[in-house]
């Protein structure tokens, strides 16, 4: 329920987009949503895209464009957070053969990921630099496929987790000048094929991590995200992927889209560092295509979880969705 009691309403953020929100709260306030800008499962050009609140999720504003797409491509993948300096980093990458809005792909040849791109924003999202080339490929050879935020370690060094599409191709890598280059891989699972890892730094060097697996696989580091160890799941099939976010009651929050019919958007506590979790609850709903949730909190304590939706009870198309609710 939201503050007042009340079962929350979902509301159309941004419309006639797929989005995969991720959201950043930069040190003034401003709630930065990072999406993709076309209402289609990535199967056409597009671009990522910064809109920014400052009514905490009431309304939304395009900021701007920190990866335009070349032509006959897509950017569309995305990680982001802010640099220890304050700026906004996204890295993003996307898939070669793409046609233009509205046609169908006929994959042939077939897509190719694109190598990301560093980009940076000084002033909130609206201007960008853009470094094409510096982003490494993965130990494997291959690009790799950014997702979730873009967090800080103890050792001031930033850290984004990466994927593939082989077993063994998920990484975590480390920034040690602020965002601008990026190396010292480190392996989740030598053994399987996870996908889409969210970070999330606990403190004194101790992360967890949340993959795409059969649901959602909780992995952890004690040594600052060097080395990982698997453990439980935290959700069933097709429940995944996942976000982390510390509340101020010290509760960790993860948020989760969850595609077993009905469908919506599922969250669960912990107490403990993540030892442990509550039941889920759930927050939204939606229909066909979507999940992919992002969470903030506000400074009055509720919780604004952004996601995508293919459709709603109450909207037709394509849109981010939010929703504002008491923890």
């Amino acid at each position: 329920k939201n503050r007042g009691g009340e079962v929350p309403r979902p509301a159309v953020a941004i419309d006639n987009v797929t989005a995969w929100p991720n959201l950043t709260l930069l040190r003034n306030g401003t709630i930065v949503a990072t999406i993709f800008n076309q209402p289609c499962h990535g199967t056409w050009e597009g671009s990522v895209e910064c809109w920014g609140s400052t009514d905490q999720g009431q309304t939304w504003k395009l900021l701007g464009t920190p990866a335009p797409h070349d032509p006959a491509t897509n950017r569309m993948n995305v990680a982001a957070g802010l640099a220890t300096d304050g700026d906004l980093l996204v890295i993003v990458s996307g898939w070669s053969h793409r046609p233009p809005k509205g046609q169908r792909a006929d994959h042939k040849p077939p897509a190719q990921i694109l190598n990301p791109w560093i980009c940076r924003s000084k002033d909130g999202g609206t201007t960008w630099s853009i470094d094409r080339d510096s982003f490494p490929k993965t130990p494997t050879g291959k690009p790799g496929v950014p997702f979730g935020d873009i967090l800080p370690g103890n050792d001031g060094k930033l850290r984004v987790g990466v994927y593939g599409a082989d077993a063994g191709d998920t990484f975590v890598l480390r920034s040690d000048d602020d965002g601008k280059s990026w190396g010292e891989p480190s392996r989740v699972d030598a053994d399987v094929i996870i996908h889409e890892p969210a970070i999330f730094h606990l403190g004194q060097g101790k992360w967890l991590l949340g993959a795409r697996l059969d649901g959602l696989t909780i992995y952890s580091s004690s040594d600052d995200g060097r080395t990982w160890t698997k453990g439980a799941a935290l959700s069933g099939k097709q429940a995944h992927p996942g976000h982390f976010a510390r509340l101020k009651d010290g509760r960790i929050l993860a948020t989760y889209g969850n595609r077993v019919l009905p469908k919506g958007v599922d969250v669960r506590f912990s107490s403990d560092e993540g030892e442990t979790w509550s039941d889920p609850l759930r927050v939204a709903g939606f229909e066909g295509d979507g999940g992919y949730p992002s969470s903030v909190q506000l400074p009055d304590g509720q919780i604004l979880t952004a996601f995508y939706a293919q459709k709603t009870t109450d909207h037709p198309q394509y849109h981010m969705g939010t929703v504002i609710w008491a923890p």
